[in-house]
């Protein structure tokens, strides 16, 4: 089994006789077998073990068990406790989901304080068919069917070429001692529930399931990675940037093949499940105005397009007061720089969107800045003193919902709104021949 870890090794290009790696060690026998390899091959290795404090003494007899073994091979040990169930409880998770994310959270913090190349878990050939099993139960993709990658980032699974069976004979064959896991018996987790009664049938029908899965695995692995390929070269075709925002064409997604699919493949990297992508595709012929919403994201309906872009809250809609006529401001996502100077024959106004002048003997401080509301009016530049309805503005400018829900003003200490930011500003407010001073407003998003 050493040659065929090194042979594995090799042919996933991981280099580990040259980098240094951080063994996750329970104690239980996947990881014993971790270890014992790195150890018999010579690679740099630290171990690191966590213990949960679920299981009582027993957790604490697994935890003195990894420390001897790390001792016996000269490797460096790394521990850490958690109250599990009380984290579980503030997370507002599963007992066995805290678990999981606290261990790997603690095993990066190790890797990158160590200055380590390398976490190794001891994932094998019958974990990565036992998640494809798993991932069918709750639905899935592609990607959810090849199963567990050999490496992720800093993440990696040396042991994926190997079944279970060839595992438990290499501990028989090296006298090797592990600890056995009283919940690994237990169905109550569905991955067990799978491992004991579902795989057993399974491989009644199929004695040699791992090698035939893993075949299988590496071919879905290849057509996902074709199709993605594929469909992100389609996705510059079909998609425009504008202003920040991501507009999908309409009409290019209907007249596409698999259209919802191609649709969910733009959408899931801001957070929109399948079932989402299926709701919004429906209303691609529909009327304008409707909105989707993600943890972060939200999509409009538009006349020709799916206009993606954050959500308001976080592209900043908080009230900010300004109480002083120079400085640097910030309120959610949006910068604003504020200069006073004195007006010269040189002076010239910048027309660009982002920028704004005032005449300074005019503004009352504070200043406000906050998002538009219906009623808001203003004497817009150019309409010599008129005044007129944000919202009637907006209309006249076209603007779409997503676009309108941006929009942000500044008013006056005396409640005169002085400009609606990139779009307007205020006639009583503008720079003349009389103007001595000018405040210039500048804005910009925060990436």
């Amino acid at each position: 089994m050493l040659e065929s870890f090194l042979t594995f090794i090799n042919q996933q290009k991981l280099g580990l006789s040259e980098k240094s790696t951080l063994l996750t060690v329970s104690g239980g026998a996947d990881s014993i077998v971790l270890a014992h390899l790195f150890y018999r091959a010579g690679f740099s290795a630290s171990i690191a073990h966590c213990n949960f404090g679920l299981r009582d003494k027993e957790s604490d007899g697994d935890e003195l068990f990894v420390k001897q073994l790390a001792e016996q091979y000269g490797f460096p040990f790394f521990v850490t406790r958690f109250e599990t169930k009380k984290i579980a409880t503030q997370r507002g998770i599963s007992t066995q989901m805290a678990a999981r994310d606290l261990r790997y959270e603690w095993f990066e913090e190790v890797r990158i304080s160590q200055n380590l190349d390398f976490i190794a878990t001891a994932h094998h050939a019958n974990d990565t068919f036992e998640t494809v099993l798993l991932n069918l139960t709750r639905g899935t993709g592609l990607a959810g069917l090849h199963g567990i990658s050999v490496i992720n980032q800093s993440l990696i699974r040396p042991l994926l070429f190997a079944s279970k069976e060839q595992i438990l004979q290499y501990i028989v064959d090296n006298q090797l001692v592990f600890r056995e896991d009283s919940s690994n018996s237990s169905n109550a987790y569905k991955r067990n529930l799978i491992r004991h009664e579902v795989v057993p049938v399974l491989k009644k029908m199929n004695p040699s399931l791992e090698k035939t899965f893993g075949v299988t695995s590496q071919r879905l692995k290849s057509a996902d990675v074709l199709l993605n390929n594929f469909l992100k070269d389609w996705q510059v075709s079909v998609t425009e940037n504008v202003q920040g925002d991501l507009h999908i064409s309409i009409a290019a997604i209907l007249n596409s093949p698999e259209p919802v699919y191609r649709l969910w493949f733009i959408l899931e990297e801001f957070g929109f499940s399948y079932s989402q992508g299926q709701e919004i595709f429906r209303a691609a012929e529909g009327v304008s105005g409707k909105v989707f919403y993600s943890g972060l994201h939200q999509i409009l309906k538009d006349r020709d397009f799916f206009i993606v872009s954050k959500r308001e809250n976080s592209v900043g809609n908080d009230e900010l007061i300004i109480d002083q006529p120079e400085g640097i401001f910030k309120t959610g996502m949006l910068i604003f720089e504020i200069r006073k100077f004195l007006k010269t024959n040189e002076f010239k106004i910048d027309k660009k969107a982002d920028l704004a002048y005032l005449d300074a003997e005019k503004l009352v401080f504070p200043l406000t800045i906050r998002s538009w509301v219906k009623g808001d009016h203003f004497c817009p530049f150019g309409m010599k003193g008129k005044s007129k309805k944000i919202s009637d503005l907006l209309i006249d400018l076209k603007l779409n919902l997503n676009q309108k829900q941006k929009v942000k003003i500044i008013s006056n200490g005396n409640g005169d709104i002085m400009w609606v930011i990139g779009l307007r500003t205020c006639e009583k407010y503008k720079v003349t021949d009389m103007t001595r001073e000018i405040i210039e407003v500048s804005v910009r998003e925060e990436h």
